[in-house]
């Protein structure tokens, strides 16, 4: 179907080429715009041709290409809801969503960033944490559990970050050892950090809206609603120079 596309197109060109020449007195200006517009069409043609190798070798057709295009571009409402809200929360110049756990090596090696833009814009931007435990990852549930406990006590961000270096030896000791660092009511800490069903249903309704918005693994990040598969602090203090 594309390919009849192109070719039809081909044929509006050489036609209007053709017919440009036959007319009597044709000028040379207008010979040479439908030159240009031919030498045009021929780059689209064969830049058409490399893209569609690019995706063939990637095993999707263009309209898949077209899917994710439409998905990265789109702009979701995502509400805070019940999650961590850290920074501007009424007037922010920039909204950052993040969908992540804590078993997660790579959301761990982002935490620090994460951490070092929350001291720096507090102002400007409005951060909003969202779970989102991967099915392989045993031990992120409980962990996120052990945040929730935490920030039933005001003190999720402090947590979050104390904790994001043992991605690797998540346990009941290690949460309550957090705990201790960062000075939670410990024994109010074990009651609310137990893994029940209303905690199964607090982290499932992260996991679902990030499902829903199009998250696919960890850490995923929105930035004003709209996904950024290439996240960086970098990004975010550009995004900021050009935020009105």
């Amino acid at each position: 179907m594309k390919r009849l596309s192109l070719f039809a197109m081909a044929l509006v060109v050489s036609g209007l080429v053709a017919c440009n020449q036959a007319s009597a007195g044709g000028s040379f200006n207008q010979q040479a715009r439908l030159d240009s517009l031919e030498k045009d069409f021929k780059q689209v043609k064969e830049e058409f041709e490399i893209i569609k190798y690019a995706l063939d070798k990637r095993g999707i057709s263009l309209e898949q290409a077209r899917a994710e295009m439409e998905a990265d571009n789109k702009v979701w409402d995502i509400p805070d809801e019940d999650s961590p809200v850290f920074g501007n929360t009424k007037n922010p110049k920039l909204t950052i969503v993040e969908f992540t756990e804590f078993q997660c090596p790579y959301c761990s090696r982002i935490a620090p960033d994460m951490q070092e833009l929350n001291k720096k814009y507090p102002n400007e931007i409005k951060f909003v944490y969202k779970h989102f435990p991967l099915s392989f990852h045993s031990n992120a549930k409980a962990a996120a559990a052990a945040s929730i406990a935490a920030q039933k006590q005001g003190k999720f961000w402090e947590f979050r970050y104390a904790l994001a270096p043992h991605s690797r030896e998540l346990s009941d000791s290690i949460y309550i050892a957090v705990a201790k660092e960062v000075g939670l009511n410990i024994e109010q800490f074990k009651k609310d950090m137990v893994l029940d069903s209303a905690m199964n249903a607090r982290i499932d309704k992260d996991f679902q809206l990030g499902v829903k918005v199009g998250v696919q693994g960890t850490p995923n990040f929105y930035i004003n609603g709209k996904r950024q598969d290439r996240f960086s602090t970098g990004l975010v203090e550009k995004m900021l120079k050009e935020a009105k």
